[in-house]
């Protein structure tokens, strides 16, 4: 039954009602639909009805009802989404909504959003997370290649498709990306947004790469994902690095360090902030995209490998120019692999992030090398430059 509640609901120098559905979401959409009721238009679970279209809606079926009845039924109906539980858009420098953490038993797909897959590696990162207690599952195209760029793990609309139905997949709690490499910018824009928003949250993990992702579910979905090691590092890097992984995702607590050894002072100082970031050249590719999230109000977090210093200048640049940098409150470097010495680094970042005036350090324990610490982005830290630290102050996951 399609019910509506009064105008009365002032925004926008109008008046407005509500119109929801005590059966799905599905007869709520199709309704609007016949009265050209734009998509925009729903907000969680509800749809926002201006009052000059009140009585149109109640002659088109619409059964009127007080707005507190409104909200019974949608609660005993369990269609009622709290803000603080949907996902949607949040603004920069917001804490992002957090998915339940896992617990032994569940399922958690492993999908290739982005390169081709050594089946050496694949196993022996599948065989970590087995040895957790999880049920792992494959997308299709994890092993194979495509036909026309060997670059890629297949096509892009089938990349984009795996990763649609495992998280659209009620009995999945996790997707954990089997590798990075290249090809998740030509795939993010073939994802169907409102249905990752109607099947989620779920745990998003991957590095690298898979920023791209990173960064889309935290413009569009307002959710948080984990930056981490892929299923192909997991048997390679350290033990500590496992470690980190595992207990953020089956046993999360406050406190994750990304600093067990003293990061690098460059600009001193403190800050707090939610974390946001990766890769740094993705995190500059995304620059002018709808998948942006800018680190306006948030502690920035960024690594790289195999970049010459003359690059790194280009892409600090390039966000600096963009604007993604704008009322940053810090920014933590990672690892940056590949013949670059600390002390170019240091330097390159004091020239052009020292100008910003916030606090910055380098070499925190995430990135490229065997050492790649898990760390939720979305979710809140401490930075104290001063003392090389970097702390997340709230439980990674739910």
């Amino acid at each position: 039954m399609l019910l509506i509640d009064p105008p009365n609901s002032a925004g926008h120098g109008r008046l407005w009602s509500h119109l929801a559905s005590d059966t799905s979401y599905d007869e709520l959409h199709a309704f609007a639909a016949t009265l050209g009721i734009p998509r925009r238009g729903f907000d969680r679970d509800h749809y926002d009805i201006p009052a000059e279209r009140y009585e149109e809606v109640v002659a088109s079926g619409a059964v009127p009802v007080a707005s507190r009845e409104l909200i019974v039924v949608l609660t005993r109906a369990g269609l009622r989404r709290r803000k603080s539980q949907t996902l949607a858009p949040r603004r920069p420098g917001r804490p992002l909504l957090r998915a339940p953490r896992l617990r032994v038993g569940d399922r958690v797909a492993v999908v290739a959003p982005a390169g081709p897959v050594l089946p050496e590696r694949l196993e022996a990162g599948l065989s970590v997370l087995r040895s957790w207690g999880l049920d792992v599952v494959l997308g299709e195209h994890v092993v194979g290649g495509d036909r026309r760029w060997e670059y890629l793990a297949a096509e892009d609309a089938a990349r984009a498709g795996d990763l649609m139905r495992a998280w659209c997949d009620p009995d999945v709690s996790a997707l954990v990306c089997a590798r990075g490499g290249y090809g998740v910018h030509r795939m993010v824009d073939l994802l169907d947004w409102p249905a990752l928003a109607k099947a989620g949250p779920k745990v998003l993990v991957g590095f690298s790469d898979v920023t791209a992702l990173h960064q889309a579910f935290a413009a569009h979905l307002g959710m948080s994902t984990v930056h981490g090691p892929v299923v192909t590092s997991l048997g390679a890097g350290d033990d500590e690095s496992r470690e980190r992984l595992r207990s953020l995702l089956l046993d999360p607590v406050p406190g994750l360090s990304l600093t067990p050894t003293a990061a690098r002072t460059v600009v001193g100082g403190q800050a707090d902030g939610v974390l946001v970031g990766g890769n740094l050249a993705l995190v500059a590719a995304e620059a002018g995209t709808p998948n942006r999230m800018p680190a306006a109000g948030s502690i920035a977090v960024l690594e790289d490998v195999d970049e010459p210093a003359y690059r790194l200048d280009r892409l600090l640049t390039q966000l600096l120019r963009s604007g993604w940098f704008d009322q940053v409150h810090g920014i933590v470097l990672g690892d940056f692999t590949g013949g670059l010495t600390t002390e170019t680094l240091d330097d390159l970042a004091r020239d052009r992030l020292g100008a910003l005036g916030v606090p910055v350090v380098a070499g925190a324990a995430f990135g490229h090398a065997a050492r790649n610490l898990a760390f939720p982005l979305g979710v809140r830290a401490h930075l104290d430059a001063d003392a090389g630290s970097v702390v997340v102050t709230d439980r990674p996951l739910r």
